[in-house]
């Protein structure tokens, strides 16, 4: 199975329905689909879209050949929200953590197969402040007490997404420079280290400890052409599953958004 996250910054600019600009060039291209169509993933979750589903149209709901589920913020309008693409759909989705504060902002879709659980996750950006950090550490707690729930009844889980925290010194290009910046603030950098020890792998580190790669880059300053950037988008699986993983790599030459794919590829 191939599975594919994404954060998108903005489905309507990605899909056409918006023109989008980079540097000089303005392009009204549905970039989105027309990598699905070459990807071809069995899922493809994606973060940041920005839109709910009214807003998007018709012909850009879906790419051709698969189904899905939009979730989308009710905070305020072009703000966060994910979307899960399947091929095969799934028994079932489901949306946030039941919790309000949360799920207003539109951020998790899970998706329940019969052999696995796919959680696709936008994670809060602590950027604006000291009530935005607190509110993501507060988030990560959420997920932590949600996955031991659900692990009562599901040993195969997969969590795939943003999650705005550069985990060490390798995952980001100046990290003496950001050590007291949010993205790579120790408390923020500590949530990784709980998410390992209730039982989960950061799958590409895992398999490349030492290789140096980003999936975020600031559009300020050239940074994606000097590679100045982040890896804050990640899968993290059950250990269990680690062995059933085929590859794991992100695509820094795809372009559409500020961030690049992440591709997984297990056998499960």
């Amino acid at each position: 199975m191939k599975i594919i996250t994404w954060n998108i910054n903005g489905y309507r600019a990605i899909t056409g329905q918006n023109s989008s600009r980079r540097y000089n060039v303005v392009t009204k291209e549905n970039k989105l689909f027309a990598y699905i169509s070459e990807a071809n993933p069995d899922i493809i979750c994606l973060q940041e879209t920005k839109a709910d589903r009214s807003q998007i149209d018709e012909e850009n709901l879906f790419p051709e050949n698969y189904s899905g589920e939009y979730f989308s913020a009710t905070s305020r309008k072009g703000y966060s929200g994910v979307v899960t693409f399947a091929k095969t759909p799934p028994t079932s989705y489901s949306f946030g953590f039941d919790e309000e504060r949360f799920d207003r902002e539109g951020r998790v879709i899970i998706s329940h197969y019969p052999d696995f659980v796919l959680l696709n996750i936008y994670f809060p950006n602590g950027t604006s402040g000291d009530e935005r950090v607190e509110y993501k550490l507060e988030f990560y707690d959420k997920l932590f007490e949600f996955l031991g729930a659900l692990r009562k009844t599901q040993s195969n889980i997969i969590i795939c997404g943003d999650y705005n925290t550069a985990h060490n010194e390798i995952d980001l290009a100046r990290p003496k420079e950001n050590q007291n910046n949010s993205g790579f603030l120790e408390i923020e950098r500590v949530k990784l280290d709980e998410l390992i020890e209730l039982g989960f792998s950061d799958v590409f580190r895992e398999r490349n400890p030492e290789l140096v790669q980003y999936s975020w880059w600031s559009n300020r300053g050239r940074a994606r052409e000097n590679n100045v950037g982040w890896r804050i988008d990640y899968f993290f699986v059950s250990n269990n599953l680690m062995p059933k993983v085929k590859d794991c790599f992100y695509e820094m030459e795809v372009q559409g958004s500020d961030h690049c794919p992440l591709v997984l590829d297990i056998d499960i």
